[in-house]
């Protein structure tokens, strides 16, 4: 016997009956699960990463039952059922796929010899989102008029959200003419960071503006990411792995040679690390 969707929300219904159900799932509510959900999805990205498709299978289940969680607090405040969730997201994604479902029907099919290039269909993707985000806002009474950035969740990790709002940007023309001046900016922000930090320490700036300009530090190295073609958080994840596999290499050349860390000088833990970082090089 397998179960299925319909069994999942059955359970999630009894986890959150008053009388009956799990103390901690009746007391919930939509904000207090959010760690929650961001703490499972890290875990389905790391699981990626590691390869490892049977943690993958159980930390998607969990991922899911995150969903499901939010279906049912929805549907016991008469905002919205797991069902309307799935019916609003097929819809959504036959809407923005014409490429595929060409009369905007889940049955209907396109001839494989007309298929447009990934070129129009990323245009056709952008123009249908924006499209939905002014409908959106002209619905909503509190909304003046729509802002080209608004949609981007606040909630993303600020280097993922720094990247969309650049991307977004530039799809309206506010960008870089090529990645040269960029450059130029990082050197600019470097210096005006060094000025705040000599500044905080001199007693005549404070921290405040310090962290100012290391934000502009960091957001002009996602742009160079992005005109690189490279992922910035991707990137940062690759360097903690880096990171973190150099400094247990270095706690195990100590054990085997018997040497507390704590004990060992900067300089003879330099040591170690460059020749590790030889090590790398070499193979």
């Amino acid at each position: 016997m397998s179960y299925s969707i319909d069994d999942l929300k059955v359970l999630m219904a009894r986890l959150r009956d008053p009388e009956t159900g799990c103390p901690w799932d009746a007391r919930q509510t939509f904000k207090s699960i959010v760690p929650h959900t961001l703490e499972e999805a890290h875990e389905v990205a790391d699981a990626i990463e590691r390869e490892s498709h049977a943690d993958l299978k159980d930390e998607l289940g969990d991922l899911l039952f995150q969903v499901i969680f939010y279906a049912q607090i929805g549907a016991e405040e008469g905002h919205f059922s797991f069902d309307s969730v799935v019916d609003n997201l097929v819809r959504k994604l036959v809407r923005r796929h014409p490429h595929v479902f060409p009369e905007g029907t889940l049955e209907s099919r396109i001839d494989p010899d007309s298929r447009p290039d990934e070129a129009w269909i990323k245009e056709s993707w952008e123009r249908i989102k924006a499209e939905e985000r002014a409908q959106k806002q002209m619905q909503d009474s509190l909304a003046a008029t729509p802002g080209r950035l608004d949609g981007i969740a606040r909630t993303l990790p600020a280097m993922v959200r720094a990247e969309k709002l650049q991307k977004r940007a530039a799809r309206h023309g506010f960008d870089w003419p090529n990645i040269e001046p960029v450059f130029d900016k990082l050197h600019e922000e470097i210096d005006e960071l060094k000025e705040a930090w000599q500044a905080a320490e001199s007693g005549q700036g404070d921290l405040d503006a310090v962290e100012d300009e290391l934000g502009d530090l960091l957001f002009v190295c996602v742009n160079l990411a992005r005109f690189m073609k490279v992922n910035p958080e991707q990137a940062v994840g690759r360097t903690n792995h880096k990171f973190e596999a150099r400094f247990r290499a270095i706690e195990q050349v100590l054990e085997l040679q018997g040497r507390s860390f704590d004990e060992e000088t900067l300089e003879a833990l330099d040591e170690i690390w460059q020749s590790v970082k030889g090590v790398e090089k070499k193979n």
